[in-house]
């Protein structure tokens, strides 16, 4: 088998994640969608030297139009981390996407969904899921990349004679 020289992220990002740092900061916070852009790029060389991988390529992708999200994570894509806003709780077609192409990821959001409205505590795109990550502001992402390359790491060594 051929070693993989790089693994290509994406980091997706929903409706409405646009506005974080403005939205609601009583419940999202104060950080922005930069932010978080910004720290996973200073955490994640430190995250993969830890977990053996090769060169990680991460993109970042934000849409509030759903058609485009999910042809964004249709792509080809070695793995990804995705906070799909209130289409977690709402979009069937996200969930059947996200089956469909069986693309290896973690569900991330910023609140504590067990302590939101009761719509919220339900994702349908969990299930197909590696993991969820949530409640900890926008060191939720941090976990989540953390849980993502550690499963990848696995699944690559699983593969090394």
């Amino acid at each position: 088998m051929k070693p993989i020289s790089k693994l290509n992220i994406l980091i997706a990002n929903g409706v409405n994640l646009d506005l974080l740092g403005r939205r609601e900061p009583t419940i999202y916070g104060k950080h922005s969608l930069a932010d978080i852009e910004d720290k996973l790029r200073q955490v994640s060389p430190a995250l993969a030297t830890v977990f053996a991988l090769p060169t990680v390529e991460l993109t970042f992708f934000q849409s509030n139009h759903e058609g485009l999200f999910l042809e964004e994570i249709s792509k080809s894509w070695d793995a990804a981390v995705i906070n799909a806003g209130a289409w977690t709780h709402t979009s069937l077609a996200l969930a059947d996407r996200l089956a469909a192409v069986s693309l290896p990821f973690v569900e991330v959001h910023i609140s504590n969904l067990s302590n939101r409205e009761e719509f919220r505590r339900h994702s349908y795109a969990a299930r197909h899921a590696l993991g969820v990550c949530y409640g900890f502001g926008i060191d939720s992402y941090t976990a989540a990349l953390s849980g993502l390359y550690a499963v990848l790491a696995a699944r690559i060594q699983s593969t090394i004679p």
